[in-house]
């Protein structure tokens, strides 16, 4: 949940281990070569490399079956800013004009609204209680600086994952594996933080095999940012040894996930027909650079640091994907917060704030305004320029 508060929180809980040297329980070793092998018990095809050349592959193989109305929607990172996303999709129901997706993928805040998504509008009402309830800014309340000493994540072990099984309930996966069943599709991505890559999760194949923990799992490891919540260790095994991947925020290495890189870089084209459909990207924040003065502290300059750097790297996957929509035959569709929108508090997570943005997001949802096609440009800083 990468919120520029949280961002600021984790840079300070880096800074405050280097310092002390924290040491936790040892986790047990495993080579590069088994952790490239590794699968999970029973479930051997349900993830892969977010920048795997055979995602590309993968990629090609279905584009051969996309018609013109295949619907594909992206939901970013963005921490407490999800609350925008949450009131877009309520309000483009409202308005009558959404669609069904076909393909959903979700990084971080964006892979909590995902399922939501992919569900469809009657889930909306949970969609909002979850960003407006309150309930997530309890996720944050009362850090116990001991745990930056004996614990991963300043925040405590369960918060996150509490939180997650009490809005992604059994009925809710069920559905999920049945809409899988139909050829939908449901990805989100997480960070192997061992390998410093990302992986792309079928959370489809998931809920048909009834994982409902590794289902739950996974969606908290996309939204744990390092050091503020505690990573979730994954059970695997390769060449029959067991141990544990430590599975981190997705947004460290992909904010948002669209086309697999090996197409957006190496392949720009697809075979086939032209005019297979629409991309819709929904940033769960800002897309243009917005200025503040930022204070002279360690972490807000390190949290600035990061923020600014995620953004960087957006906006560069996001010009990819729509050159590639261009050159592609896809409609290309993009919503941001505008950069005037002022940013939220210290966390980003206040329950003010997140309602505040969720009427803001509903408001665009509603309107004709939604939905642009390139990606904004940042704001020229003089008259002439």
């Amino acid at each position: 949940m990468a919120a520029s508060g949280m961002l600021r929180a984790s840079a300070a809980v880096t800074a405050l281990c280097v310092l002390s040297a924290c040491a936790l329980v040892p986790r047990a070793p495993y080579t590069e070569t088994e952790g490239t092998s590794a699968t999970l018990p029973g479930l051997p095809q349900v993830r892969r490399w977010a920048d795997s050349p055979y995602l590309a592959k993968d990629a090609k193989v279905l584009a051969q079956k996309i018609g013109r109305n295949f619907n594909y929607l992206a939901l970013s990172g963005g921490g407490g800013d999800g609350a925008y996303g949450a009131g877009v999709l309520n309000g483009w129901t409202a308005a009558g004009t959404r669609p069904q997706f076909d393909l959903v993928s979700g990084v971080s805040t964006g892979a909590l609204i995902a399922p939501f998504a992919f569900l469809g509008p009657a889930y909306d009402e949970i969609l909002r209680d979850l960003y407006t309830s309150g309930y997530a800014e309890s996720l944050i309340e009362s850090p116990n600086i001991f745990n930056v000493f004996f614990s991963s994540g300043l925040f405590g072990n369960e918060r996150l994952l509490t939180l997650v099984t009490r809005y992604i309930t059994d009925d809710l996966i069920a559905k999920v594996a049945e809409e899988h069943r139909k050829g939908r599709r449901l990805v989100v991505v997480t960070t192997n933080l061992d390998a410093q890559r990302p992986v792309l999760w079928d959370m489809g194949t998931i809920a048909s095999a009834k994982a409902h923990a590794l289902f739950r799992e996974v969606m908290t490891a996309s939204a744990s940012v390092p050091g503020v919540f505690q990573p979730m260790l994954i059970d695997v095994s390769a060449n029959g040894r067991a141990f544990q991947e430590m599975h981190v925020d997705g947004g460290l290495t992909s904010n948002i996930f669209t086309i697999p890189q090996h197409l957006l870089v190496r392949d720009p084209h697809l075979p086939g027909q032209r005019q297979r459909g629409s991309i819709y990207v929904l940033m769960n924040g800002k897309i243009e650079p917005s200025f503040i003065v930022v204070e002279n502290s360690t972490a807000q300059i390190a949290g600035r640091a990061i923020s600014t750097m995620t953004q960087a790297q957006s906006r560069s996957t996001l010009h990819a994907t729509a050159d590639f929509a261009q050159r592609n035959g896809f409609r290309f569709n993009i919503t941001a917060i505008d950069s005037d929108m002022p940013d939220g508090g210290a966390t980003g997570f206040e329950t003010q704030y997140m309602r505040k943005l969720y009427e803001y997001g509903y408001a665009k949802g509603a309107s004709q305004a939604l939905w642009s096609r390139s990606v904004p440009l940042a704001a020229a800083n003089t008259a002439g320029e």
